[in-house]
């Protein structure tokens, strides 16, 4: 009952926003670039407007499931000591490590269920890990095609950045790790960056690329039109949804806390930030360099950047345009050719 019955008094802290918005967020990928990458695999004409559906409700689905067995466990240890559960139920890595595992060594046989606990966080973990270490190469090797493909490429790539984040998360299982750990989620993985860069990849497709020419992209591959509700999605819900909580987090930001213990010093919330800043200084940095490169009035450098080029393997999904069509003598050749591939 302590689960499923809300304290709507809630609703007032930015804190609750920020852990709602990064649950959704982190556990969709979204922002982290990996559906990008993974969807880009897939034949042109698979629906991933229906993916996407079927993706939200299976993972909020799991996530509410879960739950059931997080607050059992949490209930048992209330009962166990004789305290409220609101006393014992924690978030964030403190749930995981030192809260869990302290109830899974009260009950029977506790040595297989800590094995099996801790081998759920294991596979949790590595799967995770697949997604984002492929996002992350994909978009690399995508920044770089190069016509000199040598034969593992991809494999060095990857090893390459496993290696560094093993490196990176060395810091993490020292004594002081679990601090360094909740440093870098806190600012780095998830929260105000995730928001910040979800909120520019609305901003870009909705106002900048456009939203209806989107539509019309995705119509081109599924074959029809997604719901009208979505192009008001990315043009005014979403992008106001994730500024609302930004700002809301901004105005009521709190010095980060272990355990609701440990407050960090200054010089770990500037780190945190530091960490924060390199992720999301990465849009405006990256639009005023290539503005700056670009030649041309600003309206003419805009417009340059902001016209979609599209490649011979799109080309050939779209239909041909009606003026050319027209320049075109009835029974030619190439008139066939142009009504051929449109057919296709």
């Amino acid at each position: 009952m302590y689960y499923i019955k809300p304290d709507w008094s809630k609703l007032g802290e930015a804190q609750v926003w920020i852990d709602a918005g990064t649950q959704i967020f982190f556990s969709y990928a979204i922002g982290l670039g990996a559906l990008t990458a993974l969807g880009s695999y897939n034949r042109f004409n698979n629906d991933c407007y229906k993916d996407a559906f079927v993706l939200a409700l299976i993972n909020s689905g799991t996530s509410f499931f879960a739950g059931f067995v997080v607050f059992s466990i949490l209930g048992f240890m209330a009962a166990e000591q004789g305290v409220h559960i609101s006393q014992v139920a924690e978030s964030g890595p403190g749930l995981a490590f030192i809260a869990y595992p302290k109830a899974v060594s009260l009950m029977p046989v506790a040595p297989l269920w800590a094995a099996l606990f801790f081998f759920m966080l294991l596979l949790l973990g590595l799967d995770s890990q697949f997604v984002g270490v492929e996002g992350f190469v994909t978009g690399i090797l995508d920044l770089f095609p190069g016509k000199n493909q040598f034969r593992y490429k991809r494999e060095i790539s990857v090893a390459v950045c496993c290696l560094l984040c093993f490196i990176i998360d060395l810091s993490m299982v020292t004594q002081a790790g679990m601090y360094v750990f909740q440093l870098f989620d806190y600012y780095s993985a998830s929260g105000i960056s995730l928001l910040w860069q979800a909120f520019w990849e609305c901003i870009i497709v909705a106002w900048v690329y456009g939203a209806d020419r989107f539509m019309d992209d995705v119509a081109r591959m599924i074959g029809y039109r997604p719901f009208f509700w979505m192009k008001w999605c990315w043009s005014f819900i979403t992008p106001c949804v994730c500024m609302g909580i930004f700002i809301f987090h901004l105005v009521n930001y709190k010095p980060l806390t272990y355990n609701n213990v440990y407050v960090y010093p200054w010089w770990g919330e500037v780190i945190g930030w530091c960490m924060a800043l390199s992720s999301m200084l990465c849009i405006p940095v990256s639009i005023l360099y290539k503005l700056f490169r670009a030649k041309g009035t600003f309206k003419e450098r805009w417009t340059h950047l902001t016209t979609p080029v599209w490649g011979a393997h799109h080309l050939e999904y779209m239909a041909p345009d009606i003026k050319s069509l027209t320049a075109l003598s009835p029974g030619t050749d190439e008139n066939k050719v142009i009504i051929f591939e449109s057919v296709m």
